[in-house]
């Protein structure tokens, strides 16, 4: 399968799955209260946001997939170690672990860093530094949010106290 191929695929399914979600899941499956005073702690806030994100999403693969040049060449090429699928998986069933165990000590946002940073190196992203950017700044801004904003308590662990 070419690049081509995957983005638009990827986009095409992207695009149903934000369009299932925003004509019937969230309607049907989400409820809301009539008298919610401000429209972002609304329940249908989110989900919606997510679907409008999917949408986003899956159009900027279909454009992205039609400007790219139909090239023969794999996505991926056959690893050469076919046990090296075994290991990665391996490799995140530890993480999983190492989360549960970490989250009553760490906290939900230092526990988030953690893992994201070592899930990113596991999978051997091809960006390294905006990885653990992201890592860092990600679990910050919705700690952030929930807890100045919506008013929500993350949990927090013995070693890092958030304000």
């Amino acid at each position: 399968m070419t690049q081509r191929q995957v983005q638009l695929r990827l986009g095409v399914g992207a695009l149903l799955v934000a369009v299932f979600l925003a004509v019937y899941a969230i309607p049907a499956w989400v409820s809301s209260p009539s008298n919610v005073g401000n429209v972002i702690l609304s329940p249908l806030f989110w989900p919606y946001a997510l679907a409008g994100f999917t949408g986003l999403a899956g159009l900027g693969l279909v454009f992205s997939g039609l400007r790219h040049e139909d090239t023969d060449t794999p996505v991926n090429a056959p690893s050469e170690n076919p046990n090296a699928a075994w290991l990665r998986l391996a490799g995140m069933a530890v993480i999983m672990g190492l989360t549960m165990t970490a989250l009553p000590r760490l906290g939900m946002v230092l526990t988030s860093m953690l893992i994201f940073v070592a899930t990113a190196f596991l999978v051997r992203t091809r960006h390294p530094i905006t990885a653990v950017v992201c890592a860092v700044i990600i679990p910050l801004v919705l700690y952030a949010f929930f807890a100045h904003v919506a008013g929500v308590a993350i949990p927090q662990g013995n070693i890092l106290r958030l304000p």
